[in-house]
């Protein structure tokens, strides 16, 4: 027995199953009968047997493939081609996805998923992508770490199928990730950068292809949103195409960059909201009289950036990308209380500023890094001692970098030193980390 009745014998099912297929066949000639809401119900009626055909057919095959029906006998085959054969429906396609899934029913550890399919919360098609990414992701998660990953992926692929599903890698590597996961990831990632050299088309028009990163992903969509916007004219609607839109928008910041010139920038590069919970903040404040600042003690480890705003809202950076990010940001406190909404945002504060901007060019003159000659004017300016680990925001703790080289000396965590014949740069992977123990070891306070 079982909450829904009595348990029917395979033969009794078989009978449902045949009275089924007949009433669906038949919908198509009695539906001018049914009334809007009737039509609104059978839809979802539909729907739900579908989807109880789908985790069904799943099941037939799972069962197979214990047995080894596909392979056995005269005709042994494959468990797709034995699908295809027996599931007329799939020969044209599907059939792989389904061998998948109920591969994965034979898995205990693919419980959730099974669950999920069987009881129709999970399409089949999604089904097969969570234990495609976990296969992925199982061997970069800290120990302990599957069955929350799991239900994640399921979760996701529920509610937003198989494409959030996906998306959702970078937030399960900044929380269930090996350390340092997904800073190496997101910096394999700077290796496909890349804009292709204009290719010719009618009426005079350029193609180009252009690949990011996500840093570079969430700069661009960060400067395009605001110029890309729909301008009215005259009080007649904006009737340009998004994608037109957007590519005048890249000329228009492109113009403006050449334009600037050499000038020095007045406006911060990002906004940086520093996040604590209210907790955590007065318990700093109760262990440190003189006041918690966000770049010492919880406030200074990052797990992940996260994109606010804009049309790449809710993507992560890597934490070494957000460190970089803070050397010449404007920097926002934000505290959190026990629900995550804010419950204070405090002011913006510019780290560098234009004057300092301006006395950075004047002494270094150029990128500092070694054999690097890019002008000021298309440099960062750098925390030697980063801002995330309390370096202030002094002329005697900055740097000049040039994009590239910023990156590099982020990723290799390379120390600078200001002496007296200009800044120097000790090229030998992990000296910042050396150069900062030491630091800590004079002062441990």
């Amino acid at each position: 027995m079982t909450g829904d009745g009595p348990e029917l014998t395979m033969a009794e099912r078989r009978e449902l199953l045949v009275g089924a297929r007949r009433a669906l066949a038949g919908l198509d000639s009695r539906l001018w009968e049914a009334g809007g809401s009737e039509l609104a119900e059978l839809l979802g009626e539909v729907d739900g047997v579908v989807r109880a055909g789908e985790a069904a057919r799943v099941c037939v095959v799972a069962e197979a493939l214990e047995r080894g029906e596909p392979g056995s006998g005269e005709r042994a085959q494959s468990a797709v081609a034995w699908v295809r054969e027996h599931a007329p429906s799939l020969r044209a396609g599907g059939a792989a996805p389904v061998v998948r899934t109920a591969e994965a029913f034979g898995v205990s550890a693919n419980l959730p998923v099974k669950e999920a399919v069987v009881s129709g919360r999970l399409p089949v098609g999604s089904a097969a992508v969570v234990v495609s990414e976990l296969s992925r992701l199982r061997p970069l998660l800290v120990e302990g770490a599957e069955p929350a990953v799991l239900d994640g992926l399921v979760t996701m692929a529920r509610d937003h199928g198989a494409a959030g599903c996906r998306g959702l890698r970078p937030a399960l590597l900044a929380r269930y990730g090996l350390d340092g996961l997904l800073d190496r990831e997101q910096e394999a990632a700077r290796r496909f950068v890349a804009l292709s050299q204009p290719r010719s088309a009618e009426l005079g028009l350029a193609e180009y292809r252009l690949v990011l990163d996500p840093e570079g992903r969430a700069v661009l969509e960060s400067a395009l949103g605001p110029l890309s916007a729909p301008v009215p004219v005259d009080g007649e609607r904006d009737l340009r195409p998004a994608d037109q839109r957007r590519g005048e928008a890249l000329v228009t910041l492109v113009r403006r960059a050449v334009a600037g010139g050499e000038s020095v920038p007045t406006a911060a590069k990002a906004q940086l909201f520093v996040s604590v919970d209210l907790d955590t903040l007065r318990d700093l404040m109760v262990r440190d009289e003189t006041g918690p600042t966000c770049a010492s003690g919880d406030f200074g480890r990052v797990v992940a950036g996260e994109v606010v705003g804009g049309l790449d809202a809710g993507s992560l950076l890597a934490p070494e990308v957000v460190r970089r990010l803070a050397c010449d940001a404007a920097v926002i406190p934000t505290v959190l209380g026990s629900g995550g909404e804010v419950v204070e945002l405090g002011c913006s504060v510019r780290l560098f500023t234009p004057g300092q901007m301006r006395c950075l060019w004047l002494r270094d003159g150029a990128c500092t890094f070694p054999g690097c000659s890019m002008p000021s004017h298309w440099c960062d300016g750098h925390h030697l001692v980063h801002w995330a680990d309390g370096g202030p925001t002094v002329l005697e703790n900055a740097a000049l970098l040039c994009g590239r080289h910023h990156t590099v000396v982020h990723q290799r965590r390379l120390a600078g030193v200001v002496t007296s014949s200009g800044v120097e740069w000790d090229l030998r992977h992990g000296s910042y980390d050396r150069a900062l123990a030491t630091l800590a070891a004079a002062d441990p306070a």
